[in-house]
C-alpha cells in the first residue's frame, strides 16, 4: 500500500502557464478529477492558512455523485511550489468523515500534497504532484485518479 504517490509532467508552456492550472478556477474545472468525472465547483483562497473548496462530479451512468475536497494552504511560493492538505468535505468546506461518503475505512483523513514547478528548458515546465498518506486500499485509485486529473490539463 502506497505511502507516497508521484505524478510527473512537463509541459510545452512557461512556468507562468502552468501555476495558473493551480491558481485560477476555470482552468482547475477543466482538470480537476479522474477520467468521467466533470469539476462543476471552485472556490480558491490562495493564500497560506487559506482553504480552497473544490467539487468533482461522476458522469451520470456512475451515479452522478459530487464529492468535495478541501484544500488548505501551508506553504504558497508562487511560480515555484504549493503544499496543501486535501480532506473530503461538504459543500460548505466542512470535513466530513470519509467512510460517510462511501470511502473504505482506511481512506487517508488528510493528504500532503506538494506540487513544484521548474523551467525545464526552451519554453516548458516540470511539474511534479506528490501525495503523501496511507492510501490503504485506495492505493490503487488514488495513483490512477492523480495520473488522469494531470492528465488532463491543457495549457
Amino acid at each position: 500500500m502506497a505511502n507516497i504517490i508521484e505524478v510527473s509532467r512537463t509541459f510545452d508552456a512557461p512556468v507562468e502557464a502552468v501555476w495558473a492550472l493551480w491558481t485560477e478556477p476555470a482552468l482547475i474545472k477543466g482538470w480537476w478529477g479522474p477520467d468521467r468525472f466533470t469539476c462543476p465547483f471552485v472556490r480558491l483562497d490562495l493564500r497560506e492558512g487559506g482553504l480552497s473548496l473544490v467539487s468533482m462530479k461522476a458522469a451520470a451512468e456512475m451515479g452522478g455523485q459530487e464529492f468535495f475536497t478541501a484544500w488548505r494552504y501551508v506553504r504558497i511560493l508562487p511560480m515555484e511550489r504549493i503544499e496543501l492538505i486535501q480532506h473530503l468535505a461538504d459543500a460548505s468546506g466542512n470535513r466530513v468523515d470519509p467512510v460517510a461518503v462511501g470511502m473504505p475505512p482506511d481512506f487517508p483523513a488528510d493528504i500532503q500534497t506538494i506540487v513544484t514547478f521548474s523551467d525545464a528548458g526552451g519554453g516548458r515546465t516540470q511539474m511534479l504532484v506528490t501525495e503523501h498518506a496511507e492510501f490503504g486500499s485506495m492505493s490503487h485509485f488514488a495513483r490512477l485518479g492523480l495520473e488522469q486529473s494531470v492528465g488532463k490539463m491543457v495549457v
